[in-house]
C-alpha cells in the first residue's frame, strides 16, 4: 500500500468534483488516483480528462492505496463493501460520500478495525464552492482527518460534525442550493412581473444573492444588522419585509429545512 496513493470508486458528477478539486486546484499527483466505475466510457473519460489512472477492477487498486473515496449511490453501496471487505487492508480510510449510509453500517460491512469517514458534499463543489460536512468514526486519527480536510479544501468549505448532526446538515446544506435557486428564480419573476426584462432582472438578482453573501462572508455582523443597513423608516425594504412576514417566509422557509431533516432521516440506512 503506498501512503499518498488514493482510489476513486464512482466518476458521477461527485466523484468527478472530487477529482477536479483535488487535482486541478489541489496539489494531489494525477499519477497517485486511481480510478473506477461500472461505466468503463465514464471512467476513460473522467480519467483523460484529469490524467489519473484508471482501474479496471476494484482488485486493480484497492489494495495499493491508503485512502478511497466511495462516490456511489446508496441503492449500489451493499454490493460495492461486499466486494470491498476480502480487499481492505489495516490502515486505509475509507471516505463516503453515499447520501444516508451510517458510518457505523459501513464498518460493520468491512473488516473490524476499518476507518471511516463521511461527507455531505454539496452541489456547488463542482465549481469550487461548496460546504462539506465531514464525520469521522472513531478510529480515525486528528492528524487522518485533517489530512482529509485539506485535501477537499478546493472543493470548498469543510464543517466538522457529530454524524448524528448529518440529517439536519443534509436539510440544511445539501438540500440548501435548491432553496437559493428557487429564490433566485422567483425574483427574477418578480422582477419582470415590475417591468424589467428577464435577462436583466436576472444579472441583478444574481449579483444581489453574491454580493449579499459576500458581505456575511467578509465581516462578522448577524444578518438582521445588514438587513437594518437597508431597511429605513417606512421605505421599501420595510414595505417589503413587512409583506414577507405576514406571508410566513420565515416560517415557510424555517419548515422547508425541517421536512428535509425528517426525509433524510427516514432514509437513513444503517
Amino acid at each position: 500500500m503506498t501512503k499518498n496513493s488514493i482510489g476513486l470508486i464512482g466518476c458521477g458528477a461527485m466523484g468527478s468534483a472530487l477529482v477536479k478539486g483535488m487535482v486541478t486546484m489541489g496539489d494531489v499527483d494525477p499519477g497517485t488516483v486511481y480510478l473506477y466505475d461500472i461505466s468503463v466510457d465514464r471512467k476513460n473519460q473522467v480519467a483523460a480528462e484529469y490524467r489519473c489512472n484508471t482501474a479496471a477492477s476494484l482488485e486493480d487498486f484497492i489494495p495499493h492505496c491508503k485512502k478511497i473515496f466511495i462516490a456511489v449511490k446508496p441503492q449500489d453501496i451493499d454490493g460495492l463493501l461486499a466486494s470491498l471487505k476480502p480487499l481492505v487492508h489495516p490502515g486505509q480510510i475509507y471516505i463516503s460520500v453515499a447520501a444516508g449510509i451510517t458510518i457505523n453500517y459501513i464498518e460493520s460491512c468491512l473488516l473490524p478495525g476499518t476507518k471511516v469517514i463521511r461527507l455531505m458534499p454539496n452541489t456547488p463543489c463542482l465549481i469550487g464552492e461548496g460546504a462539506i460536512v465531514i464525520s469521522a468514526g472513531d478510529l480515525v486519527t486528528e492528524d487522518e482527518r485533517s489530512e482529509i480536510e485539506s485535501m477537499l479544501k478546493p472543493l470548498g468549505t469543510t464543517i466538522r460534525m457529530p454524524e448524528k448532526l448529518m440529517d439536519a446538515a443534509t436539510g440544511l446544506s445539501g438540500t440548501g442550493p435548491a432553496y437559493v435557486y428557487l429564490f433566485i428564480e422567483t425574483m427574477i419573476d418578480a422582477g419582470v412581473s415590475v417591468g424589467i426584462r428577464r435577462d436583466v432582472a436576472s444579472k441583478l438578482v444574481i449579483q444581489n444573492v453574491i454580493g449579499a453573501a459576500k458581505m456575511l462572508d467578509s465581516n462578522t455582523q448577524h444578518p438582521a444588522e445588514l438587513r437594518n443597513i437597508v431597511t429605513s423608516p417606512a421605505g421599501t425594504t420595510s414595505a417589503a419585509l413587512l409583506t414577507l412576514e405576514e406571508e410566513g417566509f420565515r416560517s415557510c422557509l424555517i419548515k422547508a429545512v425541517m421536512e428535509a431533516t425528517k426525509r433524510s432521516e427516514e432514509l437513513r440506512f444503517g
